[in-house]
């Protein structure tokens, strides 16, 4: 009788060792089947402690039990569930259906796990160290559990599709030979996938991936010093929130809880650059605390992205640049210390319809912020800030921007017409101030009707003209279009008439720059 009609009549194969005569039991049982030895030096996977062959099963026998087993004892249901067991051999499952519960807690992989393509209800290694995790395709129904585990040769999950939950929760993944940690292009997750805590080694890619509902890497530590990018997740759907935040480090933890008063907090901190281009989020993306170490030629990427809310809370990069241009958010939530400074922020088109600052943000602070963005004059951030203003009931900060951007378009404007900027922001504040002009329409007025209370003045037509009135000639000179009777009854000569040239062209540039600044507001209006 060969081997493989042993296994398919439930009889043990003849050369299992001891350890595989247990393990074939403890299937059939559904039972733990633990190995350890109580030592937590010697029972630590990825220790250097070796394990003998009483810890010791064949990868090729693990494979006929999952994919072919021996039935269930009567009033049980088979599963595979190994404690502190090393495994030897290529785990090969590529293509199969593995029907039974897997579990294995604290194993040790002598060679790559592969499961390219293969289907099963429920898969998890806990705390396991494994060279490297093939699973490209994977078909789950229900959860792909690998905290704890080292993979040392990185992880392929491109198109894996995950029922329910996949977590990756403390995990240390290092590169493989193209340089990726995880490399889980095009995979569909059900529901949550939680990388808190987990360790990156090399690139982690996400692109194209979907997520159910949330994407958690609460105090990860992503790091790629071999390539520009640590996390390289363009076009990315996640169903609610994409956390790059703070985790609780000791204790009882539990995902997504706020920790306790007195836990140690780790950062999610990234070296390497961050591309989120064109992500779709639910409920927002949330950078709170965030770290990001950047050369000159990284950034932090989040072009075209759409999320109802922004919280860019994180901390200011030192270097590298952070983009927004194009991305879609109602709320921003930020801090003034999260921003880059000139010539690192670029948010061309970016559209935020609420303004929730955090801390103190001045006025003065966040068109800095503006300018910051904006190496070459570009109107469209200003406008999009005074319009956000001007929808919060903030008329006069809007004011304010909107002048800030006429002083900044004048930088770029040739110097007959820079002139021309600096009078009316003299005068007027380009209409934005329009008291402005009445304070310096009573100053002149005031001033030459002193001044024509002494001038010799000659009537035009000597048989009949008004009396001589220092004070409506002056208003008459500096009022455009408007005749008050003056100006045409009375010669004035010399300096004096120089005078009355310089309050004619006064009152235009005057009446000039106001009605440009109502029709702007009008225009707004």
């Amino acid at each position: 009788m060969t081997e493989g009609a042993d296994i398919r009549a439930g009889d043990v194969p003849a050369d299992a060792t001891t350890a595989e005569l247990g393990m074939w039991q403890a299937f059939r049982n559904g039972s733990v089947y633990d190995l350890s030895s109580g030592d937590t030096v010697v029972d630590d996977p990825h220790g250097g402690h070796p394990w003998g062959p009483e810890r010791t099963v064949r990868a090729r026998l693990v494979c006929w039990l999952l994919l072919d087993g021996p039935p269930a004892l009567s009033g049980r249901v088979a599963s595979l569930k190994l404690t502190g067991v090393q495994i030897s051999g290529v785990l090969d499952l590529a293509g199969g259906t593995v029907t039974p519960y897997v579990e294995l807690k604290g194993c040790r992989f002598e060679r790559e796990v592969l499961l390219p393509e293969a289907r099963f209800q429920t898969v998890r290694l806990v705390d396991c160290s494994v060279p490297r995790l093939e699973a490209a395709r994977v078909h789950t129904e229900g959860d792909l559990h690998l905290p704890r585990c080292r993979f040392h040769n990185g992880v392929r999950l491109t198109d894996a599709h995950i029922g329910t939950d996949l977590l990756l929760n403390q995990a240390i993944v290092y590169r493989d030979r193209t340089g990726r940690s995880i490399a889980a292009d095009g995979m569909t997750v059900g529901q949550d996938l939680q990388a808190e805590l987990l360790e990156s080694h090399g690139e982690l890619s996400l692109r194209s991936a979907k997520v159910g509902v949330s994407l958690s890497l609460r105090g990860a530590r992503l790091a790629n010093p071999y390539s520009r990018l640590a996390l390289n997740a363009p076009q990315l759907t996640v169903g609610r929130t994409l956390y790059l935040t703070p985790a609780g480090v000791g204790g009882p933890w539990l995902s997504g809880t706020t920790p306790a008063r007195g836990t140690r907090i780790q950062r999610f901190s990234c070296q390497g650059g961050v591309r989120l281009d064109d992500g779709r989020f639910g409920d927002a993306v949330d950078l709170e605390r965030a770290r990001f170490t950047f050369t000159d030629d990284q950034e932090l990427s989040l072009l075209r992205i759409q999320a109802p809310e922004l919280r860019f809370l994180g901390e200011r990069p030192r270097r590298g640049k952070v983009v927004l241009s194009g991305a879609r958010v109602v709320n921003l939530i930020d801090q003034a210390d999260s921003w880059p400074g000139p010539g690192n922020l670029h948010m061309g088109g970016f559209v935020y319809e609420n303004l929730v600052p955090q801390g103190p943000f001045p006025l003065d602070t966040r068109l800095d912020w503006v300018a910051a963005a904006t190496a070459e004059y570009n109107p469209e951030p200003y406008e999009r800030l005074a319009t956000v203003l001007r929808n919060a009931g903030e008329d006069v900060d809007a004011r304010e921007v909107l002048l800030a951007k006429q002083r900044r378009r004048r930088e770029s404007l040739p110097l007959a017409a820079k002139v021309w900027g600096v009078v009316q922001d003299w005068t007027v504040a380009y209409g934005y101030r329009p008291g402005r002009a009445a304070v310096w329409m009573a100053v002149l007025w005031a001033a030459s009707s002193l001044a024509f209370a002494h001038a010799d003045h000659a009537p035009v037509n000597g048989n009949g003209h008004p009396p001589w009135s220092p004070a409506l000639f002056a208003l008459d000179l500096l009022l455009p279009v408007i005749d008050l009777g003056q100006v045409g009854q009375w010669q004035l000569h010399g300096g004096w008439q120089w005078l009355s040239v310089a309050l004619i062209l006064l009152g235009w540039i005057l009446a000039t720059t106001v009605a440009a600044g109502a029709t702007r507001l009008l225009r707004r209006g």
